[in-house]
């Protein structure tokens, strides 16, 4: 299924999107610091998944 990784590299994009809207608000470190990680897990998630492995 080729879909599971492009929706999990659309969610990285809003999450990117987030992490850059909290930082320009002023939001505290730690809500900026936890959104760009998850924006980092689901980048890294959606390309490993479309790495050929093991069938």
């Amino acid at each position: 299924m080729k879909v599971l990784p492009t929706l999990l590299l659309i969610l990285a994009g809003v999450l990117v999107g987030g992490t850059w809207s909290l930082h320009k608000q002023g939001a505290a470190r730690p809500a900026v610091v936890v959104t760009g990680l998850l924006a980092v897990l689901a980048t890294v998630g959606g390309v490993l998944w479309l790495l050929p492995g093991e069938a």
